[in-house]
């Protein structure tokens, strides 16, 4: 499961500028929010106007519809992209997007980059009753592969099964990805991450990653002893690490 932005593709959204946008409106409408000492994330000022002003929910999403509208229409891949979801299906994954973006402008993005073909699942925040952190986007995600057509249940490998997070894996840039996982018990794996930010958040990556390309060497050695084979080491050299070690 992969997240999106600053994950699978490069993109100028500026999360922090969307929610002073979403901030500015709500305060003009409604007055100023509680004082805080952190500024409001984009989720929070979303179930706030969710709670307290349901009027201007519609409003609050073309903010943010507008300002990832713009960021996607400078998408370019993140290196490595293409040969980390590709690797991963070839190692026999199925491949999953889990983004809070909106799916109007998340499809054009995939195809205009090639990456559409590569997943087998998108997941974006009209498919979810909440947006990440909260971990909503994994029972759509383990709804859709715990059975293929016929009612056959899925392999262990080909499918992260509801319930079953032993063969399932996020990878993301942000905090929110690694509460997320962990929050359905489903191992992160940190790329570009800000070790700061997991550690304040309690998120304990199981690999660091600075080579996206990489991914499908270390999903092999990862879940190799689950398929019966022998165990190897989890350090990749200086572009993949387990645990905390990192370059």
């Amino acid at each position: 499961m992969f997240d999106l932005d600053h994950t699978l593709i490069r993109t100028p959204l500026d999360l922090a500028a969307m929610a002073a946008d979403m901030q500015r409106l709500l305060e003009r409408e409604r007055g100023p929010l509680p004082a805080r000492p952190e500024r409001y994330r984009v989720f929070e000022l979303v179930l706030w106007s969710k709670s307290q002003a349901p009027e201007l929910e519609r409003a609050v999403w073309a903010i943010a519809l507008e300002h990832e509208r713009r960021a996607m229409d400078a998408a370019a891949l993140e290196p490595g992209a293409l040969d980390a979801v590709g690797g991963a299906r070839r190692a026999g994954f199925r491949t999953a997007l889990w983004t809070n973006n909106a799916r109007a402008v998340t499809l054009p993005a995939l195809e205009r980059l090639g990456l559409a073909a590569l997943l087998d699942l998108v997941v974006t925040r009209d498919d979810m009753k909440a947006l990440k952190p909260d971990p909503d986007g994994w029972r759509v995600i383990s709804q859709h592969f715990e059975e293929r057509p016929g009612g056959q249940t899925a392999s262990p490998r080909s499918a992260a099964r509801h319930g079953d997070t032993r063969d399932a894996v996020v990878v993301g840039d942000s905090w929110v990805d690694g509460v997320a996982a962990a929050q359905v018990g489903v191992p992160f794996v940190a790329y570009g991450a800000r070790e700061a930010d997991l550690t304040r958040h309690g998120v304990t990556p199981v690999a660091w990653l600075s080579d996206l390309a990489r991914l499908p060497e270390w999903l092999a050695a990862h879940f190799g002893a689950f398929q019966g084979s022998p165990r190897r080491s989890n350090r990749l050299g200086s572009h993949c690490h387990d645990g905390h070690g990192r370059t």
